[in-house]
């Protein structure tokens, strides 16, 4: 990642960094990142000095063929940590004894707040949990970080990148929640921290805020989209139906007239005068 990547990344891209003094040199931090796009897995880490150990969807490390392989061989090799979101028991609380053991070893733990990628671009309410719970528990500071501009490189459902766009990383001070360890049970304090960050994020990044989840986004565009096609195919439906009734009346109009000067002409016949 940093020997390999990382120098590509800047040749094909030239992304910038700033507040890039604000990660410490040594000890155990809490990067909490906006999520635009699957290619902020490899900017944000690839870009920064010292390592960073983020939570993973276990998607990522499971998902058969080729292309899943290759996915999980990169997050393992960069030492990502797979977190269940199906909502099995005990999946959230193994992830954050694992993200808990990555600061106790003094090193950088990252996470998307929003727990899934934006899907408009949008800043979404963070989720209470992980960020908060390790920061609370363990007393390291919170660092927020704002990607700009990634979305554009790889807009979600893109495979690859559109080159020629220079994204951004911009890093916010560090923030300090040791006023508020050994509360990482109560809820409310949970969700005051968490909103702290987020502000903080979508300050550096100029993102719009919608105070609802990401998951729940995402949910209310498919279904917005799945009623804007059913109301586009009723609209086809209706369409070809009048078309169709259109194209039977004027068929029905010719048999009519066709009819009619049958009949004219069968009159015109018998009033015409013996020869």
């Amino acid at each position: 990642m940093k020997m390999i990547v990382a120098p590509l990344l800047r040749i094909f891209f030239r992304p910038w960094m700033e507040g890039a003094e604000n990660i410490p040199d040594e000890g155990a931090a809490i990067i909490a990142s906006n999520h635009l796009s699957f290619s902020d897995s490899f900017f944000l880490p690839a870009l920064m000095k010292r390592r960073v150990t983020f939570i993973a969807k276990a998607e990522y490390f499971n998902t058969p063929g080729l292309k899943g392989k290759l996915t999980a061989a990169f997050f393992k090799g960069v030492g990502q940590l797979p977190v269940d979101r199906s909502g099995v028991r005990g999946a959230g609380e193994a992830a954050i004894r694992s993200a808990i053991s990555v600061i106790d070893r003094g090193e950088l733990f990252g996470v998307y707040p929003e727990g899934t990628r934006s899907p408009d671009g949008k800043l979404y309410r963070g989720k209470v949990g992980g960020l908060a719970r390790v920061a609370l528990a363990t007393g390291a500071p919170v660092i927020p970080v704002a990607m700009i501009d990634t979305e554009k490189v790889q807009p979600p459902g893109q495979v690859l990148p559109t080159f020629g766009i220079r994204p951004g990383i911009r890093i916010g001070r560090p923030l300090d929640f040791s006023r508020y360890q050994g509360m990482e049970n109560d809820r409310f304090i949970l969700r005051s921290v968490t909103d702290e960050v987020m502000y903080e994020i979508m300050r550096l990044s100029g993102q719009e805020y919608v105070d609802i989840y990401a998951t729940a986004a995402k949910r209310q565009i498919a279904d917005d989209k799945k009623r804007a096609d059913a109301e586009r195919r009723a609209e086809q439906r209706a369409a070809h139906a009048e078309q169709k009734a259109a194209l039977k009346a004027q068929q029905e109009a010719e048999k009519a007239q066709q009819e009619a000067d049958a009949k004219s002409e069968a009159q015109a016949k018998k009033q015409e005068p013996d020869a």
